[in-house]
């Protein structure tokens, strides 16, 4: 059975099963192309664009250096958090400190939702797949040997051949889950370790912009 076949063989059931995995493999294979492109460029500039920050002679010039690596906009809103908020406001209000903190901790939190972006759906591919496959498994097996049964005589080669069509549905399921599985993990190790970076980055900041008396 080729790949055209498990796309178009069986019932309404099997079909719809072969196309959802179609899509699932599809959807986590651009998500993990896409994520592979953006972690590799994401850990070179962050690095980068915080030791252009710490060579710049004074901090008017500093943002300046960082915007020429930071390509994906994970430090510029660090830099653009550190601006005093309006006067007057419960933004505005209290240390210097504090308001850094709070403002800092914003931009942290948009930079890691840019990273995060593809895992939900990565983790439920991986999740799921196995069970959208052996639902096809079930249900080829059960029209498989209800054919079968109404042949009357059973050979093993009668059994075989549609038991193992069906079968085909699992390993399917497993094909698509087992990229997603692995490229979520591989990319977790990796957004942990560029959002550590900027949780550094973030915490220097404030050190340097409100130093603890």
């Amino acid at each position: 059975m080729n790949a055209l076949d498990l796309l178009t063989a069986g019932d309404a059931l099997h079909r719809l099963v072969a196309w959802v995995l179609l899509a699932m493999s599809v959807a986590s294979w651009v998500v993990i192309l896409y994520k592979l492109w953006v972690l590799r460029r994401a850990g070179r500039d962050v690095l980068r664009g915080t030791a252009a920050f710490w060579q710049a002679p004074a901090l008017e010039g500093a943002a300046e250096r960082v915007a020429a690596f930071d390509r994906g906009g994970l430090l510029r809103p660090l830099l653009a958090a550190t601006q005093a908020p309006p006067a007057g406001t419960l933004a505005g209000s209290g240390p210097r400190g504090q308001q850094l903190t709070r403002l800092l901790r914003g931009a942290l939190h948009q930079g890691t939702q840019r990273l995060q972006f593809g895992q939900v759906l990565l983790a439920t591919v991986g999740a799921t797949a196995p069970f959208v496959g052996l639902l096809g498994t079930v249900w080829g097996i059960y029209h498989a040997l209800t054919g079968i049964s109404s042949a009357g005589q059973i050979t093993i080669s009668q059994v075989a051949g549609p038991v193992g069509e069906a079968l085909v549905m699992t390993a399917a399921g497993l094909a698509v889950a087992i990229p997603a599985v692995l490229a979520y993990n591989w990319f977790g190790r990796s957004i942990a370790r560029i959002e550590a970076e900027l949780e550094g980055f973030a915490f220097d900041l404030r050190d340097l912009l409100a130093p603890e008396s």
